[in-house]
């Protein structure tokens, strides 16, 4: 009897482990590929190559609706990576990059949805992909930046959303574009699109 009972505790248990590891196996988000262009002050467009991001929905769901949301309607399509940080990020997705003057590029469209904060334990390390936001945490909107460096004093303060998959020498490239301060001289324009 002491057997029986041994054997169906142990099989029992055997089912608790199995299903216990399968619902910690992250959910594999959608990915998206940013293409990355160079437009010379005199107007010559150059490739500098394509990031492929995957985002993270089991961690930020407002924030991967949001931007998988604009995406769907080429809101991304002709904005800058308008602020560059070696060793920390590069910031895009401002509508003023667009066409309106650089003197606007950042400070972003008052008009736009605001994404409540989804603060999670992902670190802010490289390649990582998160919202950028005013001072107030539920300020988020369309901005978003692509780590370059490790940056742990963002953790928890930022909403990290997303991790780069392919393409972090196209990061790089961004980063050693000639700047005046924090803005890239030429503009860095992107283009999104949903790969699955």
């Amino acid at each position: 009897m002491f057997k029986i009972f041994a054997i169906i505790s142990a099989v029992l248990f055997m089912n608790v482990l199995v299903s216990f590891s399968q619902n910690k196996t992250p959910v594999k988000g959608p990915q998206y590929e940013i293409t990355v262009k160079q437009i010379s002050t005199e107007g010559t467009a150059t490739e500098m190559g394509k990031i492929v991001i995957e985002l993270m929905p089991d961690v930020a769901p407002l924030h991967v609706k949001n931007f998988d949301s604009l995406v769907a309607v080429k809101f991304y399509d002709g904005t800058a990576f308008h602020r560059v940080i070696p060793n920390f990020m590069i910031q895009g997705g401002d509508p003023n990059s667009k066409s309106k003057p650089r003197t606007t590029w950042g400070m972003g469209d008052p008009s736009q949805t605001r994404v409540k904060a989804e603060f999670s334990s992902v670190k802010h390390e490289r390649g990582i992909v998160s919202m950028a936001r005013s001072n107030d945490p539920n300020s988020a909107t369309s901005q978003f930046f692509i780590m370059h460096g490790n940056s742990p004093h963002l953790d928890g303060k930022y909403t990290a959303f997303g991790k780069t998959v392919s393409g972090l020498d196209v990061v790089d490239k961004v980063v050693a574009a000639p700047r005046n301060g924090e803005s890239p001289i030429d503009k860095i324009e992107m283009t999104i699109r949903k790969l699955k």
